[in-house]
């Protein structure tokens, strides 16, 4: 998505709510951070992340070139919705 300043920098945040074990996950990578969830929901989430990632590479954009809807899209994508 467009920023207004150039030296912010964009990121997706992903949250999970769902953690009964009480480990604490968190996972950064390009583009994202990811904290909190189940094992299953956190490993989603990464793998949700990484595809997204994968397709902004394909499309040869950064996060920061991308209009709301592309972003829209390419989370379904990445999402399998």
């Amino acid at each position: 998505m467009k920023t207004n300043h150039p030296s912010q920098e964009n990121i997706m945040l992903g949250i999970g709510l769902d953690n009964q074990d009480g480990h604490r996950r968190v996972t950064k990578g390009d583009n994202f951070m990811l904290v909190g969830g189940s094992e299953e929901t956190h490993e989603r989430m990464t793998e949700t992340a990484v595809k997204f990632n994968e397709q902004l590479s394909k499309r040869g954009k950064s996060l920061d070139e991308i209009s709301r809807e592309e972003f829209i899209d390419m989370m379904h994508k990445a999402s399998g919705k």
